[in-house]
C-alpha cells in the first residue's frame, strides 16, 4: 500500500509538473506575441512621426522648392501614410489586442485618407483658379489628423498598455503619435500663408499662361450640382450646357469639352476662349437618356494647361 501510495503521488507531482510546464510554455508564447505586436506597431508608429515631421517641416518653410518638387514631396508623403496603414492592417495581433487594433486601424484610416486628400488637393490650392476652396479643403483634412490622434492617444496606447500591464509585460509601452504637430493648420488662412512661400505661390508655376476651369453644367434649363441628383424633364430631348472659364493668361481655340454617360461620349468645342472670360459648348445627348442616369463632363486640357483637377465634374441626372 506504501508503495502504491507513493507511485500514485509521484504521478500526481509528475501530472503537476506536466500542467505548469505547459501552461509556462503557453504563457510565455502568450507574452512573446504580445511583445512581438507591441514591437511591431512602434516601428510603424515611429516611421509615421518622421513623415509627419518631414511634411509640416517643409510646409512650414519649403525653401526654395518649386511647385512641381513640393507637390512631389506631398504625394510621396501620401504614399507613404498609405503603406503605413496597410502595415497597421497585417500586423498579427494577438487575441487580447483586438480592440485596440480596431481602435489603431481606424486611426491609420483617418490618417491616410486626410493625406490622400491633401495630395489631391494641393495643386489646385497653388493656383489662382480654385485655391481658396481647395486650401479650406486641405484644412478640413487636418481636422482628420487631429481625430487620428485622439484615437491613437487616447484610446489605443491605454488599450495596449494596459494589455501588456496585465500579462507582467513593461518594457513595450508604445510610444506618443502626435501626427497634427500645431491646432494652428485647422485655420485655411494658416494654410495659405504657408502654400504663399511655395516658388511664391505663383499660378504660373503650376499652369504657365495657359488653364480652363469647369465652371458649370446646365441641362435643359437645371443647374447641375455635384452630390445632389438634379431631375428634369426630357420629352424634347436632353441638351447639356457646359460652362467653361478661361483661368490662363492667354486666349484659347479649340477648347474640347466631352460629355460621356451610358457608355456613349459626345464633344463639343469651343471656338475660341478669351482670358478670363466664359465660353459655353452645347452638347445634346443623342441618343436621349432616361431614368438614372450619370453624366461625367471633361474639358480637355488646352496646350501648356498642366492642372486639371479644375476640369471634369461628375453628375447624377434623373431624366423623366
Amino acid at each position: 500500500m506504501l508503495r502504491r501510495a507513493l507511485a500514485l503521488g509521484g504521478g500526481l507531482l509528475l501530472l503537476v509538473l506536466i500542467v505548469l510546464g505547459v501552461k509556462g510554455c503557453l504563457d510565455a508564447r502568450a507574452n512573446r506575441e504580445l511583445s512581438d505586436y507591441a514591437r511591431n506597431v512602434t516601428q510603424i508608429v515611429e516611421e509615421t512621426q518622421q513623415t509627419s515631421k518631414s511634411f509640416f517641416a517643409k510646409l512650414e518653410d519649403p525653401g526654395n522648392a518649386s511647385v512641381t518638387d513640393f507637390t512631389d514631396q506631398v504625394n510621396a508623403s501620401a504614399s507613404a501614410m498609405d503603406a503605413y496603414a496597410t502595415r497597421i492592417d497585417e500586423v498579427d495581433t494577438p487575441g487580447d489586442m483586438s480592440d485596440a487594433q480596431g481602435n489603431l486601424e481606424l486611426s491609420y484610416e483617418l490618417r491616410a485618407n486626410a493625406f490622400d486628400e491633401i495630395a489631391a488637393k494641393m495643386s489646385t490650392a497653388l493656383a489662382d483658379a480654385g485655391a481658396e476652396k481647395a486650401t479650406e479643403g486641405i484644412a478640413k483634412q487636418m481636422q482628420k489628423l487631429l481625430a487620428s490622434d485622439v484615437v491613437y492617444e487616447q484610446v489605443v496606447r491605454p488599450e495596449v498598455d494596459s494589455v501588456l500591464a496585465s500579462n507582467g509585460i513593461s518594457d513595450s509601452d508604445l510610444p506618443d503619435s502626435t501626427v497634427l504637430p500645431d491646432e494652428k493648420w485647422l485655420e485655411a488662412s494658416t494654410v495659405s500663408d504657408a502654400l504663399a512661400a511655395v516658388s511664391g505661390g505663383s499660378t504660373s508655376s503650376v499652369s504657365g499662361v495657359h488653364g480652363s476651369e469647369l465652371s458649370g453644367v446646365i441641362v435643359n434649363g437645371t443647374e447641375l450640382v455635384e452630390g445632389a441628383p438634379s431631375t428634369i424633364a426630357g420629352e424634347e430631348g436632353v441638351e447639356v450646357e457646359v460652362q467653361v472659364l478661361n483661368v490662363g493668361e492667354s486666349t484659347e481655340s479649340g477648347v474640347t469639352v466631352a460629355v460621356t454617360y451610358e457608355g456613349n461620349t459626345v464633344k463639343e468645342e469651343i471656338d475660341e476662349l478669351p482670358v478670363g472670360e466664359t465660353g459655353t459648348a452645347l452638347i445634346p445627348l443623342t441618343p436621349p437618356p432616361s431614368g438614372e442616369v450619370t453624366l461625367e463632363v471633361e474639358v480637355e486640357a488646352v496646350a501648356g494647361e498642366n492642372v486639371t483637377e479644375n476640369n471634369e465634374g461628375v453628375f447624377s441626372l434623373i431624366v423623366e
